[in-house]
């Protein structure tokens, strides 16, 4: 075991104000970095230490590894949490951290390598038995390998990029003439995106439903599962509302979709925490989609439900510590829901960057928030300014708070996607809990 007595964040934003708040409880020093456009961020001066990182495009900056590790020996920290996004899910920085004798707060490398590539995850989830999408496991070679796959699999099929996440390196296609068309392109842009131009083919799953598992486990293979989130909601296969428990689940299917992301976990060899990340089709099959091998950005409904602080959780696991739960001493109580504010236009969702004039936020709730009044929203990252989190004793008074607090913000000098959110929370489909990853798109 190994404690924990200075933090290097290696992000920024929000999840670097989320990470210092529980270093803050646990007594641990934090180090922020910071890039041009980030100087005058909330996340700078809430930090015990700021150092600036470079200029304000993300690869001079929070995407150069060197220059994090550069940081981190100078000021002799013990840790590097990547919070998510940049370079979390980065093998070769988890390696670089194990190199220099610093702890990465997250799995080892060669595991974040396993579950980074869609087609190796593919094959070892088969091997312990967790159910797979029909697909081919194999990387495609050519367009004309890929047509006699997909001759034989049946249109339509998911062509997909094997490192792709968050929603990019995906194509749909319905027959040999779309498959065809994209093959180049999407091979190309995958190389361009994620240094892998490597492809496969998924069958398409029609109105599915997306629901995740968060796992823990620690060096000695304890894990556990702390039950599941609804993430269905989403625009351009990007969450934006989030909620925990599922309403589409019943208890006994409850209990096999988390025990099978805990038999898939265990053997992988998982230490951490992560998430395991699931589709169901209509008849309430399930499949293996994807494991993230870090925090999530919803992780705070399952901390609503159970009242596990996971970046906690995360730090204790780091320091190679025993797991402090068993299963049955994790309880999901209540209902929990996430909504994404983000500086975009609510129609066109394009991003809306510039100075908030006003900035009036709702109480009695919880605001997970990169930004406060008179701070810039930059053009250089992700939309996202905050989350907005509620926690009600079951999800219909849930979904009331919400929109309560959803209607007391007050923001100026930014569009932000707040009218978008109230109207999902106001859709009969939602409330009854009747919508799959096809909602959005319907909405209007």
């Amino acid at each position: 075991m190994a404690n924990i007595n200075k933090l290097l964040i290696a992000n920024r934003g929000e999840i670097a104000l989320r990470i210092i708040k529980t270093c803050k409880k646990l007594g641990i020093q934090t180090v922020a970095i910071f890039s041009d456009a980030d100087a005058d961020a909330p996340f700078v001066k809430m930090a015990d230490e700021s150092h600036h990182i470079g200029e304000s495009q993300a690869k001079k900056s929070y995407l150069d590894l060197e220059k994090v590790i550069r940081v981190a020996r100078e000021n002799q920290v013990d840790a590097i949490h990547p919070g998510y996004g940049f370079l979390s899910e980065n093998p070769c920085f988890a390696k670089r951290c194990e190199e220099e004798g610093i702890i990465f707060v997250g799995p080892e490398a060669k595991v974040i390598e396993l579950m980074g590539s869609k087609i190796k995850a593919r094959k070892v989830m088969k091997e312990a038995g967790v159910p797979v999408i029909p697909g081919w496991d194999g990387a495609l070679d050519s367009v004309e390998q890929a047509i006699d796959v997909a001759s034989r699999l049946g249109y339509p099929l998911m062509l997909k990029a094997s490192a792709g996440g968050g929603g990019m390196g995906m194509q749909l296609v319905h027959n040999e003439q779309e498959l065809t068309k994209v093959f180049t392109r999407t091979k190309q842009s995958a190389e361009s995106y994620f240094g892998d131009g490597s492809l496969f083919l998924e069958k398409w799953i029609e109105g599915p439903r997306h629901i995740e598992v968060q796992i823990a486990a620690d060096g000695e293979g304890n894990t556990v599962h702390l039950f599941e989130r609804e993430c269905s909601v989403q625009r351009r296969n990007q969450k934006v509302v989030e909620e925990s428990l599922s309403c589409f689940l019943d208890e006994e299917l409850r209990e096999k979709l988390c025990q099978t992301a805990v038999l898939g976990a265990k053997k992988i060899g998982y230490s951490s925490v992560g998430t395991m990340e699931f589709i169901f089709d209509e008849d309430k099959n399930f499949y293996f989609l994807e494991m993230n091998t870090r925090l999530q950005v919803e992780h705070p409904v399952t901390e609503g439900i159970t009242g596990v602080d996971l970046v906690e959780l995360q730090i204790h696991l780091a320091e190679n510590k025993p797991m402090p739960y068993k299963q049955d001493e994790i309880k999901a109580k209540g209902h929990a829901i996430e909504c994404r504010v983000c500086a975009e236009d609510p129609e066109t969702f394009m991003p809306s960057p510039g100075k908030i004039e006003k900035l009036l936020t709702p109480v009695h709730v919880r605001l997970d928030f990169a930004v406060t009044e008179g701070d810039m929203v930059s053009p250089f990252y992700d939309s996202m300014i905050g989350k907005v989190i509620v926690h009600e004793g079951d999800r219909e008074k849930a979904i009331a708070s919400m929109l309560d607090a959803l209607e007391q913000f007050d923001i100026e000098g930014v569009k932000t996607n707040i009218p978008l959110l109230i109207q999902i929370l106001e859709h009969k489909q939602f409330q009854d809990g009747e919508y799959t990853t096809h909602f959005l798109q319907n909405l209007k």
